[in-house]
């Protein structure tokens, strides 16, 4: 209001809410104030120094400045974020990709409706006022879109799945379209876009080249999370080609990697093996043998996993059952303490249970050189005079493991021998070859007066039961262990379920398991460790098996602890509970030196993990 009370609205104010914040603004009010005035009916007349103006004008000054503030609201708009698969419509989020649409679009623009937003930008567009060049071209660059989106569909008449290319490439138009730093803004406070003609031009060119060499002709695959492949940090340079685009990518971040990793696993599951190409494709990327945990732990689920969608090699279980792979898995068991402190629980298990006695006679079925080593020295240290101890080898000629252990049997016998002359403990070793059905206490020299102790460490779950099998043999071996009428019998078992659990669950468990035991290597061996490399091939043999394979072939078939609860309890064992002094031992063993091992007891079991997560249970039975 001015002094003379007539109305006046300062152009260098608000109007309706909105802040003149840009030149366009600016430039109409000053040309609107450099308008000669006239005192005729239309005109406006000064009196007393006050600016009066006919009703006609204040319309037309009126319109003018709605024109100028819807034209800031667009300009404003344009400057969100905007979801890059409504921008390109068929290259990102049409389902002719693969790629399922984000799960929010950017500065609220709904992903869902790319026609009616690039509609409405363009009408408001159109009511910018014609001299603005830079808005008009800014208004051609929007129009365009829809254009380009219709050739990018058009070119792509069949389903088929992105390309790792092709996502760079979305990463890339996502960098020069939305970049919005400090620099960007001051440049391109003016028109309100820092993109240019070549920018756009080139990068919209280089997706339709791309996306017209790949086949047409693959099938629909399933909907994958795009953000997940889309979260990575921007490159710092576009490149000239896509291959060096793709080549210079920023790695997949830890957590998007076990997201992609799961929904591939899930895409196996369903049998949509394209979509899961797609997937694997991509995790290639940040997969790697030699570098830290995570990249480890993908590498060797991207293996397992490409074999069964035929992008990968299949395992050669003749190598499973090399004496190679046993050597490597006695390497994991003596390295790992998630493997050798267990070890050590069922070792002092059977002390206790044999306690007072002086011959003693231990049946085993997969003989651990760490095992024994440790037990014997055990025993040398309880000071008991003419202590024995016979060691009974169970050799199933029907087990396709049987004859790695079977090699080396000679040499681990020697070695045994040889400590226990030392330690001064009378020692006797055989092996007995028979099937579960024919063990009893004739065939394996039990006698009386003898401690008799079985030892089932990491023997269970590769012996077959009713899943694989009608004759189940793995309960038929508890039932024949039970007649022996043993003093104890102790479990070491992986706590992970790779037996009855449906594939998609079995990947997700035997990830997070695998997982714990690469970081756990990082505390004991260095990542060049020669023994490291050995032990992981092992664990990378049995990822391989328990996640690639199926039926008869799957031989890695281990369960959770409450499942081989019920089967001992069903072949008539009852649980003799691991006490505290028995974990205060095998704590006193590891040492504070490791605290992120942990050595837990829960309702008389011992489990070895690590951060958290329990790898290894070691239970007791009688």
């Amino acid at each position: 209001m001015d002094p003379a009370g007539a109305p006046w609205c300062d152009p260098r104010r608000g109007y309706g809410g909105y802040g003149v914040g840009s030149a366009a603004l600016q430039a109409a009010v000053r040309q609107q104030s450099q308008q000669p005035r006239s005192d005729g009916a239309g005109g406006a007349a000064v009196t007393g120094g006050v600016l009066k103006r006919s009703l006609g004008e204040m319309e037309r000054w009126q319109q003018q400045r709605q024109v100028a503030a819807q034209q800031a609201m667009y300009l404003r708009s344009v400057r969100q974020r905007m979801d890059i698969g409504a921008v390109l419509g068929g290259a990102a989020s049409s389902p002719a990709y693969g790629i399922s649409g984000f799960s929010s679009g950017f500065g609220g623009i709904s992903p869902q409706q790319p026609s009616s937003t690039m509609s409405s930008l363009t009408t408001a567009s159109r009511t910018v006022m014609p001299g603005m060049q830079q808005q008009q071209l800014l208004q051609r660059r929007m129009m365009a879109v829809p254009a380009a989106q219709n050739q990018a569909v058009a070119r792509a008449p069949s389903a088929r799945p992105a390309t790792a290319t092709e996502l760079v490439l979305l990463q890339e138009l996502e960098k020069q379209l939305l970049g919005d730093d400090d620099e960007a803004d001051a440049a391109g406070s003016g028109c309100g876009s820092g993109i240019t003609s070549s920018d756009w031009g080139e990068t919209i060119q280089r997706l339709n080249s791309v996306t017209a060499a790949s086949s047409p002709s693959l099938p629909l695959p399933t909907a994958v999370n795009s953000t997940a492949l889309l979260a990575r940090s921007p490159t710092n340079s576009s490149s000239s080609t896509a291959s060096s685009s793709a080549s210079s990518s920023p790695p997949i971040s830890a957590a998007s990697s076990r997201q992609l990793l799961s929904e591939a696993a899930a895409a196996v599951a369903d049998g949509n093996h394209t979509a899961a190409a797609s997937l694997l494709s991509a995790l290639k990327l940040t997969a790697n043998p030699r570098g830290d945990a995570e990249q480890r732990l993908v590498a060797m689920m991207v293996a397992a996993l490409s074999s069964r969608v035929g992008t990968g090699p299949s395992q050669h279980l003749a190598d499973l059952y090399s004496g190679e792979h046993r050597a490597a898995c006695q390497l994991l068991q003596d390295v790992s303490p998630c493997f050798g402190l267990a070890l050590h629980g069922a070792n002092l298990a059977i002390l206790d249970a044999v306690a007072g006695h002086r011959a003693i006679h231990l049946v085993d079925f997969d003989v651990s050189a760490a095992q024994h080593v440790a037990l014997i020295k055990a025993l040398a240290d309880r000071r008991v005079p003419a202590t024995s101890l016979k060691v009974t080898v169970v050799a199933d000629p029907t087990s396709p493991f049987t004859p790695a252990m079977t090699q080396s049997l000679a040499a681990t016998c020697e070695r045994l021998k040889k400590l226990a002359q030392q330690a001064g403990i009378d020692f006797r070793f055989r092996a007995v070859s028979c099937r579960a059905a024919e063990i009893e206490a004739s065939k394996l020299g039990c006698e009386p007066g003898e401690a008799l102790a079985v030892n089932l460490a990491f023997t269970l779950s590769r012996v077959p039961d009713e899943s694989v099998s009608p004759a189940n043999p793995r309960d038929e071996l508890l039932r024949r262990v039970r007649a022996l009428g043993p003093r104890v019998v102790t479990l070491v078992e992986q706590e992970l379920n790779t037996n009855t659990a449906p594939m998609a669950a079995r990947f997700s468990d035997a990830s997070a398991h695998f997982g714990a035991v690469l970081e756990s290597l990082d505390a004991t061996l260095g990542r060049d460790s020669a023994d490291r490399a050995r032990a992981e091939a092992a664990l990378a043999s049995k990822v391989a098996n328990a996640v690639g394979r199926e039926g008869p072939d799957r031989v890695e078939r281990c369960e959770v602890f409450g499942k081989w609860r019920a089967r001992f309890g069903m072949a008539g064992f009852r649980a003799v509970a691991i006490g505290e002094d028995i974990g205060g031992r095998v704590r006193a063993r590891l040492g504070p030196a490791l605290p992120a091992f942990d050595v837990k007891l829960d309702n008389g079991r011992l489990g070895v993990g690590w951060m958290g997560r329990v790898v290894t249970v070691a239970s007791a039975w009688r």
